[in-house]
């Protein structure tokens, strides 16, 4: 059974928070993307140019960071949230410095991600918020804990900082009754955070799913882990978070298992990755009485399937068990034209000082250029956009 024919081509509705000026930039910058060389050539002379402290920021700060985040604090942010709001998407603040390897790094990394969930309490523009464990946590000390290695005395301690850390973002969410999502992270370290995720969700799951853990499909094991996770949820009666995505970090994991000599984790084939997402929707949509899903994907027949199990499930477009999410910048097309048609919609929206998530901005940059023609899926529909718009005014 289909449902009402949910179609990612009409560019009216794709770009239609969008001005000609705006559309056209949009265009210029796209284009710059798909260029390999351009990018690599580009990502490294920002860089540079930061690390000397060169008058480079103005420039980024209206082309890539303009387009992919929402602004350097959650105050000048706003415009984007209400931007989205207007068409009824939901903003996922999502503070996106990187690097951070101090405790008073990790600290103050906490303290913004509690001052999104302060924004978020009682406010339907803000389905979820999120963190990520590399943020308030040192990789090299969970990457020990994951390996069973015997902490130092301080690395005792700091170990039960980031717990504590964790501990106070998930009463604090479940406090003020929001969604709090847990990026995926690295194989080497995602045992370890899950284990800490999967005891907030028995914490505080109890009455609606709070807290939510990241799937990451382009792991063999992944479909096996998120059923084991909806059984164990069944078995203690929590209800289980499930964020749902192909994943970010497929040749770094390669690279380490190649030069490590163990089995590589990641899927044989992109068809074999996207096989497991689907299945994945599936196993979410069937355990809904106990399962939340927020479906984090840029895959135009992932979406479009996630809405035909809806249809046959009989559930209601803005069954608040589900929501599609993309990334800001990104995807407008699936985004705009699944809030249009009812469903429940958020934006990834990135915030932080323009020096701070630069690592972020490269790798959409980065990522644009490798992912299997997203970026000229992106530029096709722009320049359709255009002509219809010039064909409309003549």
């Amino acid at each position: 059974m289909e449902p009402d024919r949910i179609s990612f081509d009409d560019t009216s509705i794709a770009f239609s928070s969008k001005s000609d000026k705006a559309l056209k930039k949009m265009y210029l910058l796209f284009s710059s993307m798909n260029n390999n060389l351009l990018v690599k050539v580009g990502a490294n002379i920002m860089k540079t140019s930061l690390k000397l402290g060169l008058p480079v920021k103005g420039i980024i700060k209206f082309t890539v960071f303009e387009h992919f985040c929402g602004g350097e604090t959650i105050e000048n942010s706003q415009k984007t949230i209400e931007k989205l709001a207007k068409y009824n998407i939901g903003t996922i603040l999502d503070y996106s410095v990187e690097g951070e390897k101090t405790e008073a790094g990790f600290e103050k990394t906490t303290k913004e991600i509690l001052k999104t969930i302060d924004k978020a309490e009682g406010n339907r523009n803000f389905p979820f918020c999120v963190f990520k464990v590399t943020g308030i946590a040192s990789a090299s000390l969970l990457e020990k804990v994951q390996l069973k290695k015997a902490l130092q005395a301080e690395e005792e301690k700091a170990f039960a900082r980031v717990k504590e850390r964790v501990e106070w973002l998930c009463s604090a969410a479940h406090k003020a009754k929001v969604r709090i999502l847990a990026d995926g992270e690295d194989s080497w370290i995602q045992d370890v955070i899950d284990e800490m995720v999967y005891t907030m969700m028995q914490k505080y799951n109890i009455e609606q799913p709070i807290v939510f853990n990241t799937y990451q499909m382009y792991r063999k094991d992944m479909l096996q882990n998120l059923r084991k996770a909806f059984q164990d949820a069944v078995a203690h009666r929590y209800f289980l978070g499930a964020k749902l995505v192909r994943g970010a970090y497929m040749e770094k994991e390669r690279e380490r298992a190649g030069d490590m000599g163990y089995e590589d984790p990641i899927q044989v084939s992109k068809e074999a990755t996207d096989d497991d997402y689907n299945k994945a929707l599936l196993f979410c949509i069937d355990n809904g009485q106990r399962l939340a899903l927020c479906s984090g994907t840029h895959n135009e027949y992932s979406n479009y399937y996630l809405t035909v199990l809806m249809e046959k499930y009989n559930m209601k477009k803005d069954d608040e068990r589900v929501y599609f999410a993309q990334l800001y910048g990104m995807s407008d097309n699936i985004s705009f034209t699944l809030a249009k048609a009812g469903y429940n919609v958020a934006k990834y929206v990135p915030y932080g000082p323009i020096e701070a998530v630069m690592p972020y901005l490269l790798r959409r940059a980065e990522e644009n250029t490798s992912v299997g023609g997203q970026t000229s899926r992106e530029l096709l529909l722009i320049k359709k956009e255009l002509q219809r718009r010039k064909a409309d005014q003549s």
